[in-house]
């Protein structure tokens, strides 16, 4: 078994478990308007307002925001990453980390200081939008010397990231895996959605027949994980490409399911056994029908549903970490309720999509949430599931 022993997590809805629960189950989107990143164009972003550890003691080539994030995830819990280093020994402590931007933002403000002085800054270096950056700073930060290496496949980055984790464990290569993932929001980004008329204006309404488009945000979660019991534990995962098109999923939902069904298969579960899933849910209209459908076919009706992502943003590459993440606290002893993350949209059904169980503010299930499958589905058909147990 493969145990979830701490989560360290910062995005749009705050800096500590406290705050970020609270701001879930009360409604409390993270997601505001705002011109930046945008060319001035107002959008609503999941943006982290949070003070940001300082860098300036870091070699420049780790200075970008994209590691200001993944260093305030672990200085939430750092004693016991450390404590973890001291147990096993660095070289058996591994980092696995999903991004999509890195420290892009860096480059982007780099050429715009090119284009007002004929040269780049002194303090810009490439390395700071390389994507094994994030992993490579913290292995620094840490002094271990496992395996260290990046996912980056789009929004199912740090899904396979935390999957890829557990076979290092399953493996025997390391006692310990700090893994998750980590995005920022950078120009880039917003520019390259907003080309695909992916995005909305307003703060998005997955599954509505009124959706059209995704809030994109920034954030970082970060998982110890290890074979030591602990309150959750990631009991199975899914990957499939469907290699439909480059930035459309199959229509039909093919290889969502396939990852929906390896994840419950790996860990040994019906689909009934399911508690509640935590939508991929971009609030695009591709993403949304193939998803709707697909868990139809999988789950019926009844099962309790939510897309978390008009509380965050869709953070990209750390998409899957954050949503694990706020499965997570769901399943914490302060929540024996098992009050569920609700849907935030405007009630507008779209009658081309299957019934679907999305859950209102304040849904519980009346005792603590037990098992919670979290979606991740990206450009190029790469399709990733996790499933995570209370014990």
């Amino acid at each position: 078994m493969f145990y979830l022993n701490q989560l360290g997590m910062i995005c749009a809805l705050g800096d500590n478990h406290a705050e970020i629960s609270r701001r879930l189950f009360a409604g409390d989107s993270g997601v505001a308007m705002t011109r930046r990143h945008s060319a001035g164009r107002e959008l609503a972003l999941g943006c982290v307002e949070s003070v940001l550890p300082d860098i300036d003691s870091l070699p420049l080539r780790h200075r970008s925001r994209n590691n200001q994030l993944a260093l305030a995830a672990l200085a939430q819990i750092r004693p016991q990453v450390d404590a973890a280093i001291q147990r096993f020994g660095p070289h058996r402590v591994a980092i696995v980390l999903g991004t999509s931007t890195s420290g892009i933002a860096q480059t982007e403000a780099a050429f715009r200081y090119r284009l007002a002085n004929g040269e780049l800054p002194a303090d810009f270096r490439y390395a700071q939008q390389e994507m094994a950056s994030p992993a490579v700073t913290l292995a620094a930060e840490l002094g271990v010397s496992g395996p260290s290496y990046v996912h980056s496949s789009a929004c199912a980055s740090s899904t396979k990231a935390m999957a890829s984790a557990a076979r290092l464990l399953n493996m025997g290569i390391c006692d310990a895996v700090l893994t998750g993932g980590v995005d920022s929001l950078c120009g880039f980004t917003i520019a390259g959605f907003a080309a695909l008329e992916s995005v909305s204006a307003a703060r998005c309404n997955p599954f509505s027949a009124n959706r059209n488009g995704i809030n994109i945000g920034e954030g970082a979660a970060l998982f110890l994980m290890t074979k030591a019991e602990a309150t959750v534990s990631l009991r199975g995962w899914g990957e499939s490409s469907d290699g439909y098109h480059i930035s459309a999923p199959d229509p039909s939902g093919k290889g969502a399911l396939i990852a929906m069904e390896q994840a419950l298969e790996r860990a040994g579960l019906k689909s009934a056994q399911c508690d509640y899933i935590n939508l991929h849910g971009t609030a695009t209209v591709q993403n949304d029908a193939m998803e709707g459908r697909a868990i139809a076919a999988l789950f019926g009706d009844q099962v309790a549903l939510s897309s978390t992502k008009p509380f965050t943003g869709h953070t990209l590459g750390a998409a899957g970490a954050v949503e694990a993440g706020l499965c997570w606290l769901a399943m914490q002893d302060a929540n024996p309720q098992g009050y569920l993350p609700p849907h935030l949209w405007d009630g507008v059904s779209d009658p081309l999509l299957p019934q679907l169980n999305l859950q209102a503010v304040g849904s519980r299930l009346g005792h603590p949430l037990r098992l919670a499958l979290s979606n991740s589905f990206a450009f190029g058909g790469a399709n990733a599931s996790l499933v995570l147990g209370r014990e």
